[in-house]
């Protein structure tokens, strides 16, 4: 019965009243991004743009991103949630709301939001819910949080090309990604940010659908 209990509260999202309260004070995140060596918290160079992804686990999320041509930095945090400055703890009680996010900074010259949202829907399966693969709880949720009208509708009409690509293989799950506006982005602890760079045998926990994304079809529209 405990065990019944505690999956059903991880995989629901907490109200305000039950959620944990969390602290003022940012949690250390550490100062540089380890394989470029750019600032996590910036500044960035003049024309960078900000996208926020969450797609499971956020050690194999963020080497996806990292590894883009065009991307300038990345960072591993927890966003969508309730508690202030979160630790990896408090989220992974699902008492805080958040879910596991990559905050991704990237060069609109070198690489369009089109391209970092297909890498999205190809690294992971949307349609899981509140789940990842084996990875169960509130914190493996899927989202898109965007930070101007145009990725917002971009995401929205990639979500929907996707669907339609997704049926037409023959899988009728329901995409459950959620997408907002970007909401605060909580840098995670430092021994989390470039996991896989610092652990190269480490847990990935990404899969997919096996479908590709259809970028251009909807995507960019």
């Amino acid at each position: 019965m405990f065990l019944t209990d505690l999956f059903k509260n991880k995989s629901e999202l907490p109200s305000q009243e039950n959620s944990l309260p969390g602290r003022s004070e940012a949690i250390d995140a550490g100062t540089h991004h380890i394989v470029s060596g750019n600032p996590l918290h910036g500044p960035y160079p003049a024309g960078m743009e900000t996208a926020m992804f969450a797609l499971g686990c956020f050690w194999g999320a963020e080497r996806k991103f990292w590894q883009l041509e065009g991307v300038h930095v990345t960072a591993v945090g927890y966003a969508s949630g309730l508690t202030p400055n979160p630790t990896y703890k408090e989220v992974c009680s699902g008492l805080t709301g958040h879910t596991e996010a990559v905050l991704v900074v990237f060069d609109p010259e070198k690489i369009t939001y089109a391209e970092l949202l297909k890498t999205f829907w190809e690294s992971h399966n949307p349609t899981h819910g509140m789940r990842q693969g084996n990875d169960v709880g509130t914190q493996y949720r899927s989202g898109i949080y965007t930070y101007s009208a145009d990725h917002k509708h971009q995401a929205e009409a990639s979500r929907d090309a996707y669907q339609q690509a997704i049926k037409q293989a023959g899988n009728h799950d329901s995409i459950t990604t959620e997408i907002l506006d970007a909401p605060e982005f909580y840098f995670a602890e430092e021994y989390h940010q470039q996991y896989l760079e610092k652990n190269p045998g480490g847990y990935c926990g990404l899969g997919g659908t096996g479908v590709a994304c259809p970028i251009g079809v909807g995507v960019d529209a």
